[in-house]
């Protein structure tokens, strides 16, 4: 592995044929979930398929820091000893969540109705996110929250010594933040309650209530709210991770962008809260079928069928998907390239509070690369040139994002000229095989020299 900081310059060029099985990661949202709410569970949880990448490992330790035993037993299986809730200890030492927004924002939840201090930090990406969407409510619970200017890592929480319980309404789509303050009601008195009036993906409240959380969802005028009670005991569980659908976006719509393609992604979760893309494709007239679909752990599951669609047409995705996909808007742009028309994308300004600012990230990469793109704070408009009209050709920055630096690869497979990345480093904080999987799919990929 390089060393941190090092930069991973890469290319991909023009291929033809992609075909095969693709075995992508296993959710890194459930991932993550599993070992927080594994650690705040009385007994042994067994979790079959966790991703082991940097993210969700760097939220493995942080449990162990606050007092569970948590053990890799191997080829993606962990055993997670919980303390229930309330038995978080305090941390030793700095908790260090990398470059995963998910993990620090849950983990800070997780602990901040506990009479314990916890100081987190991140890498230089993580360390410029803002932190205030989370230490606004979980202040309502009596917490309290010291960091840089901006409210930004790192950052010391005070847990609250006595909590009480909130009634909260998100102010902007984030499954993040519902989720950080339903962690936070666990160990409060009486009921909280959150109100979002997008809804976001929903992992958190379906596997509370495999936990035996006592939780209540209900759609009302006002959006959609949830009830949790709180001093639950949690109880421990077997869980089996699907496979991410953010994470097979990129094999997927690969297929869908180069000739001859024929790519099957089998295991993937579906969850209605997460699969907006796979919608926005079929409607753009994506060869795309669900095979095999079943439910498993609660949460609904397919096997993806993509193949080479030579005559898909821009749309308009509409707003209100927006939470279903947040994180595949920059892949999306990319098959948008290739698709007859303008694709119109709305109400998407949680992207310019990613890891980098992905609007802005995908309209200097996509206009280094031959295509037009047109800008506002919370929306972009995609001119698509259609298949075969795509240069390339072009230097991408990727702003230490691991999804940017997956986008513009794909973009290489399918444009006429290569595309370099500066920095390939990050995929591996979400999709750690990456590299050898689309190789072994037929994907003209390299490393470059320094």
């Amino acid at each position: 592995m390089s060393a941190p900081f090092v930069p991973i310059p890469m290319t991909s060029k023009k291929c033809m044929g992609l075909s095969g099985v693709v075995e992508v990661p296993s959710d890194k949202s459930i991932s993550h979930r599993s070992l927080i709410l594994g650690a705040m569970a009385i007994g042994e949880t067994k979790i079959s398929g966790l991703l082991e990448g940097r993210d969700v490992l760097d939220t493995a330790k942080a449990m162990q820091a606050f007092g569970a035993t948590v053990k890799n037993l191997g080829d993606g299986n962990w055993s997670v000893h919980g303390v229930g809730v309330g038995g978080f200890s305090e941390p030793q030492g700095v908790i260090e969540c990398g470059n995963s927004g998910t993990g620090v924002r849950l983990i800070m939840g997780a602990m901040a109705t506990h009479e314990i201090t916890a100081t987190f930090t991140g890498d230089a990406s993580l360390n410029k996110r803002p932190m205030a969407r989370i230490t606004d409510p979980i202040a309502l619970f009596g917490a309290n929250a010291y960091g840089r200017k901006g409210g930004r890592l790192p950052m010391t929480i005070v847990g609250a010594k006595h909590p009480v319980p909130v009634s909260y309404t998100v102010p902007m789509p984030s499954a993040q933040v519902k989720s950080a303050v339903m962690l936070a009601g666990l160990n409060a008195p009486g009921e909280t309650v959150i109100i979002e009036k997008k809804a976001t993906r929903d992992h958190t409240e379906r596997m509370l209530m495999g936990f035996g959380a006592e939780v209540e969802v209900n759609t009302t005028s006002e959006g959609r709210i949830i009830k949790l009670r709180g001093y639950p005991d949690l109880q421990a569980q077997t869980i089996s991770v699907p496979r991410d659908p953010s994470s097979a976006a990129f094999p997927v719509c690969a297929a869908l962008i180069t000739e001859g393609s024929d790519v099957l992604v089998p295991n993937i979760g579906l969850n209605p809260t997460r699969a907006g893309l796979y919608t926005t494709l079929r409607e753009m007239g994506a060869d795309l079928d669900y095979d095999n679909e079943r439910f498993e752990g609660g949460e609904p599951v397919a096997d993806l069928r993509a193949k080479f669609s030579p005559n898909m047409k821009g749309i308009e995705v509409p707003p209100e998907r927006a939470a279903s996909m947040i994180d595949e808007y920059p892949i999306l742009s990319v098959v948008a390239s290739f698709a007859e028309g303008d694709t119109v994308m709305r109400g998407v300004k949680e992207l310019r509070v990613k890891e980098s600012d992905r609007i802005d990230a995908m309209a200097k990469g996509l206009r280094a690369n031959g295509m037009e793109v047109d800008e506002g704070e919370d929306w972009w408009v995609l001119h698509g040139k259609g298949m075969g009209n795509v240069l390339g050709g072009g230097l991408v920055e990727t702003f230490l994002d691991h999804r940017i630096a997956m986008s513009f690869l794909v973009l290489g497979f399918g444009a006429e000229n290569p595309v370099r990345i500066d920095d390939g480093g990050p995929i591996a904080t979400s999709f750690p095989n990456f590299e050898p999987l689309m190789a072994a799919l037929g994907a003209n990929l390299t490393r470059n020299d320094h």
